[in-house]
């Protein structure tokens, strides 16, 4: 009486139970398992595995591994078993608990399917292109088995609903690195960065997690028409702080204040003595403003135009015009250059002798005749 007793205890599972059972062989399509307590041999349809799809058992689990199980079926020879179910039961309650704390976890990309990433966490979890980067990814099939972080964006139980992002885990890293570097950076500092983009005002620079905008008239000492003539996105360049709003998160960069200024060394380039040629940019009341090298302009003094009197620069020079000039002075540290375009040319006569005619009436007269006539006077 006893053992049929235990014979009807050991073989009373229904659908729905929950059961241990030890891996005893597999099978391509499925899996045979001895159950706890029951002499009926379990069966667990490849299907009812795992949560993403599975090409071979074997894939799945190995012999001799120890599992939870839960019964979906019962047959006169076999108990049907599934391992999805029970490992999604345990998934959910960890994953709800993940999703209201706003949990960050690693897991492993599984699958590269049409429009997104298969993550296997006890349930399927889908990562959509659009939430895997914070930036277009045109080609996906490198991130297979590729382990990434992840946060819970959407979660539905109750319609096996699992939407996960990696954008959202780069894009909170990049916040709290941002605000790590607005909180520290100083103006004046000098830092390294990255162009990032280029703009018809500037190019922004990525200085460790936060732009900042080196507008057009800060890229160089020289006239810049175009951001993209001076740098190029990828550019490593060095860039000083000009002003910070933190309350904006607006950062103001110099990559011209780094660079060595236009009058650095002028004395060398400009001694003086030496003989240059430049461009008149202006002209003044009092002389002509001639740039020598980029950015490096000198006065010609009107004095200094011409050996001929002028009462203004216009009479012999007009703007554009290329001159040569002698360096007169060099002051490189109130840069200020003083130089001379007629210390250049020949000095000219205020008249020409051999353009002067006598009179006609003095013509043929000799000297003995002059001198003859005076000792006539004396007689």
């Amino acid at each position: 009486m006893t053992e049929d007793m235990n014979q009807v205890e050991v073989n009373n599972y229904k659908v729905g139970d929950q059961v241990k059972a030890t891996v005893s062989k597999v099978e391509e399509k499925q899996v045979i398992v001895d159950v706890e307590n029951s002499k009926t041999d379990g069966i667990i349809p490849i299907s009812e595995l795992s949560s993403l799809h599975v090409e071979k058992a074997s894939d799945a689990v190995s012999e001799g591994d120890a599992l939870e199980l839960e019964v979906i079926k019962v047959e006169e020879e076999a108990l049907i078993l599934s391992k999805r179910k029970i490992d999604a039961l345990k998934a959910w309650d960890d994953l709800e608990l993940k999703f209201e704390n706003g949990d960050v976890f690693e897991a492993e990309v599984k699958d590269v399917v049409k429009g997104g990433l298969v993550v296997d966490l006890g349930v399927r979890g889908f990562v959509p292109a659009s939430l895997v980067e914070d930036y277009f990814v045109e080609d996906f099939s490198d991130y297979k088995n590729k382990t990434l972080t992840f946060k819970i964006v959407e979660l539905e139980k109750d319609k096996n609903r699992l939407i996960l992002s990696h954008r959202a885990v780069v894009q909170d890293q990049k916040e709290k690195q941002k605000a790590n570097v607005l909180d520290k950076i100083e103006s004046g500092q000098v830092l390294e960065g990255v162009v990032q983009r280029i703009t018809d005002f500037g190019a922004f620079v990525d200085i460790g997690g936060v732009d900042g905008l080196v507008h057009i008239s800060q890229l160089s000492h020289q006239h810049v028409d175009k951001a993209s003539d001076v740098v190029s996105e990828g550019d490593k360049v060095q860039v000083k702080v000009l002003s910070i709003d933190r309350d904006n998160e607006r950062i103001s960069l110099s990559i011209k204040d780094t660079l060595p200024g236009p009058w650095a060394g002028i004395a060398e380039k400009a001694a003086k003595g030496s003989t240059l040629e430049g461009i008149v940019k202006r002209l003044v009341s009092f002389g002509a403003f001639v740039e020598i090298f980029p950015g490096v302009e000198g006065l010609v003094h009107i004095s200094q135009i011409s050996h001929k009197h002028i009462a203004t620069p216009q009479e012999v020079l007009k703007e554009g015009q290329s001159v040569e000039v002698k360096v007169l002075e060099v002051n490189e540290t109130d840069q200020r250059l003083s130089l001379s375009i007629k210390e250049l040319e020949e000095p000219q006569s205020n008249y020409n002798t051999s353009d002067y005619e006598m009179p006609e009436e003095s013509k043929g007269f000799q000297l003995g005749e002059m001198i003859g006539d005076q000792l006539k006077k004396l007689k």
